[in-house]
């Protein structure tokens, strides 16, 4: 395995979370166990998988918005992974993924000549409006369930208030707006434009770690939605898709999948469909240096294929996609 694989030296320590939580975001986080769903409470989980990736991923807001509890079990998994020299380390994917979200969205914001709408759906504890100065020209709209906006803001207000957290909350973007929305509803775009959404706006659209949760005639609405306000402005839309296998490793949370996404796309009217995996050039960024790793392997097989050909375990799959929405625009 490479010394720098998961862009870490083999024998440089993982960093710890700080956990310096004041009581007041600690009972915060413990509402959270005790009252969220499973569906909710993985927008604490990314946070954590950002904050414990640090050294790759610059999200200052991570740790505070992801709890004590993830952010221990979570290091503990990575502490194990490096103890037995894993091949991919717990939390490989989301650091990656992030990443990859975050370069194309810097990408899309700068076609669009710096000044853009961005809307994320299923934003959860997502802080790029806090920390991405490419959206300092641009309009974010974070949409989510209501109770997941309020605590969110209200576990960013309780650390300015603390002592103990000094926490400097500046929001980068131009603007930043919370809608309240159920995106499994059909009344979601309405809410949004009553926010202060511009349908004729140009547009850049992030569904990051949300489309599987959702059954397939709601993750289809979702996207025909997106897809008929391309008619309207240019549009990017940077989503990721699980395939048929990787559902199945919790069919209780995972409903929807698409093998092909970059053909589902153009049949609903996007064009210019960019697909990356795990590991691709573009979907890498030093973390993947060992060839047999898990994501690499998967790489250099067929897509078609659903398992393994040298030891039957699932092709579970990864999709990074980037479409647009505007004929005479490409996201380069």
């Amino acid at each position: 395995m490479s010394d720098h694989v998961n862009g870490l030296p083999n024998n440089q320590a993982w960093p710890e979370p700080d956990l310096l939580y004041s009581d007041t975001v600690r009972e915060l986080h413990a509402a959270i166990e005790n009252d969220w769903d499973s569906l909710r409470r993985s927008a604490c989980q990314t946070a954590a998988g950002r904050a414990l990736w640090k050294h790759v991923i610059n999200d200052p807001l991570a740790e505070l918005l992801a709890g004590e509890t993830y952010l221990k079990s979570f290091y503990e998994k990575i502490k194990k992974d490096r103890l037995n020299n894993a091949r991919e380390v717990s939390g490989v994917i989301l650091a990656v993924r992030t990443l990859w979200f975050d370069s194309k969205l810097e990408a899309a914001v700068d076609l669009f000549g710096g000044s853009a709408q961005v809307v994320l759906l299923g934003a959860g504890m997502d802080a790029r409006a806090y920390r991405l100065s490419c959206l300092k020209e641009s309009d974010v709209y974070e949409v989510d369930f209501a109770e997941v906006l309020q605590m969110k803001n209200t576990i960013l207000q309780a650390s300015m208030e603390s002592t103990n957290e000094r926490q400097h909350l500046t929001v980068t973007a131009k603007s930043l707006k919370s809608v309240a929305a159920d995106i499994r509803d059909d009344n979601w775009l309405e809410k949004l434009q009553v926010s202060g959404f511009l349908p004729k706006k140009n547009t850049v659209w992030i569904l990051e770690g949300i489309l599987y949760y959702l059954t397939h005639s709601q993750a289809m609405g979702v996207l025909k939605t997106i897809a008929d306000s391309c008619t309207l402005a240019s549009t990017v839309l940077l989503a990721d898709f699980m395939n048929k296998q990787s559902t199945t490793l919790s069919s209780s949370l995972f409903h929807f999948y698409s093998d092909w996404p970059d053909h589902l796309l153009p049949s609903l009217g996007f064009c210019d469909v960019k697909l990356s995996q795990i590991g691709d050039p573009d979907a890498n960024y030093g973390l993947l240096h060992d060839p047999l790793n898990l994501f690499n392997k998967l790489r250099n097989l067929p897509r078609s294929l659903q398992t393994h050909p040298d030891d039957g375990t699932p092709c579970c799959r990864l999709y990074l996609v980037q479409a647009s929405g505007s004929l005479n625009k490409t996201v380069p």
